[in-house]
């Protein structure tokens, strides 16, 4: 095996992501759809039970919720409206 080659590394030039043109739609992950005329509906998996409430995943399917309330008499469900429309 040849010795391994002295000098310089060479830097990697980074990728570059273009920038969206203001005259082009946003487009969402598919969890998110647009609601006319002006709301958004979000696709949310919640986990009840949690000891705290925080925000586990996001991916095209779902925003992946835990909630520190019991899924009963519909405690989760407010627990959730509660954290999600906290600032």
């Amino acid at each position: 095996m040849p010795p391994a080659k002295k000098g310089k590394a060479k830097a990697h030039k980074p990728l570059s992501v273009p920038s969206p043109k203001p005259d082009q739609t946003t487009i969402f992950p598919s969890c998110i759809r647009s609601v006319p005329p002006s709301s958004v509906a979000i696709t949310i998996h919640a986990k009840p039970g949690s000891k705290m409430a925080s925000i586990t995943g996001f991916d095209d399917e779902a925003l992946g919720v835990q909630i520190d309330a019991p899924a009963k008499d519909g405690e989760a469900n407010a627990a959730l409206l509660e954290y999600m429309s906290s600032g």
